[in-house]
């Protein structure tokens, strides 16, 4: 089980996993980064109609309400910021989930469209920095990415409207399209976020359309952890593109779920499939390397191995980490990127 690499996976390419821009034409809210100059607040996504608000959401720890179009969001994941700019918002602060580094290129072609270099963050790591968002004065906070709100909720409500998920499981479940749309009835954005699912189905449907080989194959995806490899396509996972592709999960995807998903080196044969896609996030911190593996006799064994229907998917370019967990900024870029990656595989190549 290996809960905690989500949020340590959007953080530096090295601890990257487990864990384009959709957002065209939108209105850029509020905020700063940090080598932009401020501008004039505007609400989130333009004016909307005052009877709209407020706008009250029930979660897993109480209710939110929201009386005003928010004019400043805050964020406490990269899978919210992700959120807030697929929506054509720069949040007022953010946790540095670059650390310091590169940012992806998903997230930069959207700066560079909202007319901002870099956002205004906080440094998470050791979690949220409740001082550092209370002194944005946000009008809301988006949680629908985190699997800290349990522990955060109580300190993040007195600062502004905590707009996060109903049910504690959904930390888990959830899909991004359905993030997105709990984050934007928050914001009074629901048209704006229905586009954006649109221009991402369509991004998909077209990837799909154009390779029919992918139409009911079977795929695994799995992780090498520090601590364990991680069976990461289990039943429950937001299936994220592969589905959407054509793929559809194994049968051993049942026996995974989000506590129970290590798979031992005894039990490599539990990753066959028509397709399998292995990332090593960590490189020499992993708990073990890309050879390692592939000279183990169980693994060089396997149908989809011999078959040469195997690939690895790259962790430097924060690929692995974004497939893992896609989200409505990122989607579009990873059919992009891993679109070619999966036809080799099928065709064994």
């Amino acid at each position: 089980m290996n809960r905690l690499a989500r949020p340590a996976a959007r953080r530096s390419a090295v601890r990257t996993l487990i864990a384009a821009a959709a957002a065209a034409t939108l209105l850029v809210g509020c905020g700063a980064g940090k080598d932009d100059k401020a501008g004039t607040e505007k609400p989130a996504g333009g004016a909307a109609p005052a009877a709209a608000f407020p706008v009250t959401l029930t979660n897993a720890w109480g209710r939110t309400e929201v009386e005003k179009k928010p004019l400043k969001v805050a964020t406490v994941s990269d899978g919210d910021t992700s959120i807030a700019l697929a929506l054509g918002l720069v949040p007022v602060i953010t946790p540095d989930a670059e650390d310091g580094g590169p940012i992806p290129e998903y997230k930069q072609r959207t700066l560079t469209k909202l007319g901002t270099g870099r956002l205004k963050t906080y440094d998470d790591t050791d979690g949220t920095d409740f001082e550092a968002i209370a002194a944005e004065a946000p009008d809301v906070i988006l949680g629908m990415n985190t699997w800290s709100m349990d522990t955060d909720y109580a300190k993040l409500t007195p600062i502004a409207p905590v707009v996060t998920y109903t049910d504690k499981k959904h930390a888990d479940t959830l899909t991004w399209q359905e993030r997105l749309k709990n984050a934007a009835k928050a914001l009074g954005m629901t048209a704006e976020a229905d586009k954006v699912i649109a221009a991402n189905d369509k991004a998909i449907a077209d990837a799909a359309a154009a390779h029919p080989e992918f139409k009911g194959k079977s795929y695994t995806y799995a992780v090498v952890h520090p601590e364990q490899l991680t069976f990461m396509s289990y039943a429950d996972q937001d299936p994220g593109v592969f589905e959407q592709l054509g793929l559809k999960k194994t049968a051993k995807a049942t026996s995974y779920n989000a506590d129970r998903n290590s798979v031992s080196l005894e039990n490599l044969d539990e990753l066959e499939a028509d397709v399998l896609l292995m990332t090593y996030p960590f490189g020499d911190n992993g708990l073990l390397s890309a050879s390692e593996l592939e000279s183990n006799k169980l693994f060089q064994s396997l149908t989809v191995v011999k078959g040469k229907h195997y690939a690895v998917i790259p962790a430097e370019n924060t690929l692995s980490s974004a497939v893992a967990y896609p989200d409505a900024l990122s989607f579009p870029w990873i059919v992009e990127k891993l679109t070619p990656i999966l036809a080799k595989a099928v065709a064994g190549k």
